[in-house]
């Protein structure tokens, strides 16, 4: 028997930006580290999934599963649950306008809910005579494919990491020089989105890790266009990227805690000038990382 039920969400109190923020000083990150959420009630109710966050394309929201919930999954995909019944959903910045959550009981019985999912508000600049850049060259592509390689493998290696239970802290703070979902349109012809937040920074600044996290890959020698690349695991499918570093300060298999240095800004591979580009996704859907962090609180 399936069950539908109405959803209990609230939207997370900061939503995308459309301009930069104000540059900023180097802050040390709130310690100790501070959920994410507040903690579920004590009593969840059974007959309806408890979920608070952002259900917006590009967003990222915490939920309580009903009691005797065995299996979940996210229009088709499965989802991990945590012993205390919590898990984390993202979706992706092109995601439908509705997702289906739902929950296999110990009865036999399943659960679902109808996600409604707002549209993001991206930054789009159309170039009606200005066409997309040539495809690249045999021999780019060829070794393009091994660096791909490797960061598929890193984002699906998995950890017993507990950031994304997390409210995440910036790696690092300056002028927001990029926004997450931007994109060109050549003469009609989309070019790829901006799949991060870059934060300007001059060369040699510290980066620190947004929450708890197990290092899955760190790129040295750079590749082609990250550059040096370092990838956090934060658990349950949710994973950090930070590009173009000029120092990796920690190894493959490190766990790494809230706020601790883990490498330096740099302009490492393809890069116009120093900058973090740090991007996030959640079993392959991309996610804005500033909605996490919150707004770039102003210097003193």
């Amino acid at each position: 028997m399936t069950r539908a039920i109405v959803l209990a969400a609230s939207l997370l109190a900061t939503a995308c930006v459309a301009a930069p923020v104000i540059p900023t000083a180097i802050a040390a990150p709130a310690s100790p580290p501070r959920p994410l959420l507040p903690p579920p009630p004590q009593s969840v109710s059974p007959d309806r999934f408890d979920l608070r966050g952002g259900l917006r394309q590009g967003g990222l929201a915490l939920g309580t599963a009903p009691t005797g919930t065995t299996s979940l999954t996210l229009d088709g995909a499965p989802v991990a649950v945590a012993t205390d019944g919590r898990f984390v959903i993202a979706l992706d910045r092109d995601a439908a306008p509705q997702a289906l959550l739902v929950a296999g009981l110990r009865d036999g019985t399943t659960m679902t809910a109808t996600l409604p999912i707002a549209p993001g508000a991206w930054r789009i600049e159309r170039l009606p005579t200005l066409r997309k850049v040539p495809v690249p060259d045999a021999e780019f592509a060829a070794k393009r494919s091994g660096e791909l390689a490797r960061i598929v493998a890193a984002r699906a290696m998995g950890s017993d990491a507990q950031g994304w239970r997390q409210r995440f802290v910036w790696p690092a703070r300056g002028r927001i020089s990029g926004l997450f979902g931007a994109q060109r349109i050549y003469a009609g012809e989309p070019g790829s989105y901006h799949g991060g937040v870059d934060v300007a920074k001059p060369e040699g600044a510290p980066v620190v890790a947004p929450a708890d996290g197990v290092v899955t890959l760190a790129a040295d020698p750079p590749f082609t266009l990250e550059g040096r690349l370092l990838i956090l695991d934060h658990g349950h499918g949710l994973a950090s990227a930070f590009l173009h570093l000029s120092r990796i300060d920690v190894r493959v298999g490190q766990h790494v805690r809230q706020g601790e240095p883990i490498g330096l800004v740099g302009r490492t591979g393809r890069a116009t000038g120093p900058h973090l580009h740090w991007a996030m996704t959640w079993n392959g859907a991309r996610l804005d990382p500033l909605p996490l962090a919150g707004p770039m609180a102003t210097a003193p």
